[in-house]
């Protein structure tokens, strides 16, 4: 039983990052459109203005529809085969759902009577394509996805006899979902109220337990990053109103993101609203980890510096300007389990001094992220320059912390152990080299060793991505030879139950290509 929880939350986990991979280029892009269209930035040129608008009214849609992307996001990420026949399916599901939700509103005499949509802010309904239905926010579109997904592996592949063969595979899985899309549709009118209240329970305990309830969550979204759980933290808060509720003219946004991004493109608010506080995570990827690099280096062996730097500027560069932690974070991860959960106490305690100090910034990616977004805004509506201030003494505090711990308890940290660490090994294998040759070949063979080492093509049942991971579930993880893996240019193997994560960084998705091609090949 437990295995099989396991495996399904690291399902669930490795779906929901499909839709998520996608929203900070909408969210650059907005800001892009932010700045061209605020005259304090442009000035009076109504040609720039327009265009800022234009490009900001052709990305909105998909913000205020998050709960359709992540639909057919989830069934995506969590179908076995015929991916793009799920992506479809889910769509259709989505407007059954909508279709047959406002009917059973309108038969037990329960449509709220309203002028303008955001009339009904507040009331438990809402306008979604044109239906007026059941306020679910993003979690309708996860619910559905994961029903789609489980209904789809289960019948993509069963023939219909004789005469109704035309009717099989994943035809029969949309024939399957109907009657069980009509029965959540009047089903989720009477039991969304009582989960709708939990929701509303949590959030008010997070609020009411201020810096506590906000360093548990910082805490947790770095502590669970070696299972690949961390998804699951930071997922509601970003997306739904668990990271809390705001009209901004006339219109109720959900989340900490779609706060953020809604308050970006409205020049008349002054201050950034508080739910910012959820998007604070990524300091430590800008200036914690420069710290914890730099104790690294300074308490190495003399012989292993030169390697060392060699080693650390290319993964701290990764972590600042793109905000992939992973090939810097494995390195200690597992030398030191104790330098982990320090690192983790310490990250959720600056998210709340930056927050009490009134930072109101978006500050949960990498620098690239953060002058994207922040700049646009403005220093009165944001208060970035406190995030960079906090940000330098975080910066300081690492590199004390970490020196201390790992001279006091001599820490087997990169540079201080007598073999080379993975990162060495990422950057000495000369497979590794592959991945930047033209050479198909090349590609072709390292493809073929990472394939060896999940244990071959026929344990392999699904290849997936995320910011710096493949993940790959397997029929029989004990087969898997991490020792291959790590050859192949991985910073970490991570085995939970079935599902394996191997982190190769900001290449990962050059990586699934590869060994998805070889895949198709054999």
């Amino acid at each position: 039983m437990k295995e099989k929880l396991l495996n399904a939350m690291q399902t669930f986990s490795r779906a929901i990052v499909v839709p998520i991979l996608f929203l900070p280029v909408i969210g650059i892009l907005l800001a892009i459109s932010s700045i061209l269209s605020n005259p304090a930035v442009v000035g009076t040129h109504g040609y720039l203005t327009n265009t800022g608008n234009f490009i900001g009214s052709g990305l909105w849609p998909i913000l205020n529809n998050l709960s359709l992307v992540f639909c057919v996001g989830m069934a995506v990420g969590m179908a076995k085969e015929k991916k793009a026949e799920a992506s479809l399916i889910a769509l259709f599901s989505y407007l059954v759902f909508l279709g047959a939700n406002h009917e059973w509103l309108s038969l037990t005499g329960k449509l709220i009577k309203y002028q303008a949509a955001s009339d009904l802010a507040g009331t438990g309904q809402t306008v979604i394509l044109g239906f007026q239905v059941i306020d679910m926010g993003v979690f309708l579109g996860i619910i559905l996805g994961v029903v789609v997904a489980l209904v789809h592996n289960k019948f993509y592949d069963k023939e219909m006899p004789g005469a109704f063969g035309a009717y099989g595979n994943t035809k029969l899985v949309f024939m399957a979902l109907v009657p069980l899309l009509l029965f959540l549709a009047a089903f989720l009118n009477y039991i969304w109220p009582f989960i709708q209240s939990g929701i509303t329970s949590a959030t008010k305990f997070m609020d009411q337990s201020g810096s506590f309830g906000l360093f548990i969550y910082g805490f947790l979204n770095r502590f669970l990053i070696p299972t690949g759980l961390h998804h699951l933290i930071y997922t509601p808060f970003s997306f739904s109103n668990i990271g809390g509720e705001l009209l901004i003219n006339g219109k109720p946004y959900f989340g900490a993101t779609n706060i953020f991004m809604a308050q970006l493109t409205d020049p008349a608010i002054q201050v950034f609203d508080p739910s910012s506080r959820y998007l604070q995570y990524g300091m430590v990827k800008i200036f914690g980890l420069v710290g914890a690099a730099t104790a690294f280096y300074r308490t190495a062996e003399p012989e292993n510096k030169k390697r060392l730097k060699a080693i650390l500027i290319p993964s701290v560069v990764t972590s600042v300007v793109a905000g992939i932690t992973e090939p810097l974070e494995f390195t200690f991860l597992f030398a030191s389990p104790l330098l982990w959960f320090i690192h983790s106490v310490m990250d959720g305690l600056f998210q709340v001094i930056t927050v009490q100090l009134g930072a109101r910034t978006y500050g949960a990616g990498g620098l690239i992220d953060f002058l994207s977004y922040n700049l646009p805004a403005g220093i009165s509506r944001t208060r970035w320059p406190v995030y960079l201030a906090v940000g330098m003494v975080q910066l300081g505090t690492y590199y004390i912390v970490f020196r201390f711990f790992i001279k006091q308890f001599n820490l087997k940290t990169p540079g201080r152990e007598n073999t080379k660490n993975s990162l060495s090994a990422e950057k000495d294998t000369p497979s590794n080299k592959a991945w930047h040759s033209r050479k198909h070949i090349d590609g072709r063979n390292l493809a073929g060793e990472i394939v060896r080492g999940l244990g071959g093509a026929e344990n392999i049942e699904s290849v997936d991505n995320c910011f710096s991971r493949l993940r790959v579930k397997v029929k029989d993880s004990r087969i898997v030879d991490e020792s291959i893996l790590m050859k192949t240019g991985a910073a970490g193997v991570i085995k939970n139950g079935r599902n394996i994560q191997v982190v190769y960084g900001p290449k990962v998705s050059e990586v699934r290509n590869s060994v998805e091609a070889y895949l198709a090949d054999r």
